[in-house]
């Protein structure tokens, strides 16, 4: 029976920068939904808001009779962001409801921690899918009905009148993309089921939206517009594309909900995800 040698041999691999690990979690997270047909299939239909949107672009640049009513303005690219709002929540609901109740289940949390994994690392790894995908359907279109725009009348005469519609776009879609990405994770740590983790996404979001309403209608205000989330997103969202403010509530108490929201998040977080479950 052949001895084979056993003793200490050098690494011939590949070495990765050290806290490199959240890329692997983020990549691997990445291409496991590109291979599902339902997301590419959601990913297609988020696109379709931007192809009419493109069309309009190209009949106002091209005829005047339609650029009298199709002349983009910033408020264009803020009412496109605006409709993109229910793919932003399917793709959340899709995606981010399992990031982290699908390791829960299966027990993987552990097996990830036991790692040279931190906890960060492994959040920051989960948070970046979901981001991924929100951006590349409100930001990347975005950006590229501006491009387009650019084309299509041959001049930067409406970004140069427009000069900060690039950072607002930006702006607001991290902004948006940052409340939801935290919001959601923390309630995927909190169940073993996906299904009722977006369940309970949806619950927070309709339940503060017909909360919001139900006080406007008995006050006959908007001034407590800071109890909805979307509203919250709307009010910081007008203030960020330089609109009116569509409600009256200060948009400094908007913007603090947001935080608060991303704190709550973060709190969460660092308490239920842990290398061992602690049973109080």
């Amino acid at each position: 029976m052949p001895i084979h040698d056993q003793s200490y041999r050098r690494y011939t691999g590949d070495r990765r920068p050290v806290r490199s690990a959240w890329t692997v979690i983020a990549g691997a997270g990445l291409m496991t939904f590109l291979r599902r047909r339902a997301i590419l299939g959601l990913l297609l239909a988020a696109w379709i808001p931007f192809i009419v949107r493109a069309s309009q672009l190209f009949l106002a640049s091209n005829f005047s009779q339609a650029a009298t009513f199709l002349a983009p303005t910033p408020q264009t690219f803020r009412d496109f962001l605006g409709q993109q709002q229910i793919f932003v929540f399917l793709i959340t609901v899709s995606i981010g409801a399992g990031l982290i109740a699908n390791d829960r289940r299966a027990n993987a949390l552990q097996l990830y921690l036991s790692k040279p994994v931190t906890r960060a690392e492994y959040i920051l790894g989960k948070m970046t899918v979901l981001a991924a995908f929100l951006l590349a359907i409100t930001w990347l279109p975005a950006m590229l009905l501006l491009v387009l725009q650019i084309a299509f009348s041959g001049s930067f005469t409406f970004l140069r009148a427009n000069s900060s519609l690039v950072a607002s776009i930006t702006l607001y879609c991290l902004l948006m993309t940052l409340v939801i990405t935290f919001g959601m994770t923390a309630l995927s740590s909190l169940s073993r089921s996906s299904r009722f983790v977006g369940i309970l996404f949806a619950g927070v979001l309709i339940f503060s939206d017909a909360m919001f309403n139900a006080l406007r209608f008995i006050t006959g205000s908007t001034a407590i517009s800071w109890v909805s989330i979307q509203a919250s997103l709307d009010q910081v969202g007008d203030v960020i594309f330089r609109q009116a403010p569509r409600h009256q509530t200060p948009v400094a108490v908007s913007f603090i909900v947001l935080l608060a929201v991303v704190a709550i998040s973060a709190s969460v977080l660092e308490r239920r995800v842990r290398g061992v479950e602690v049973v109080a």
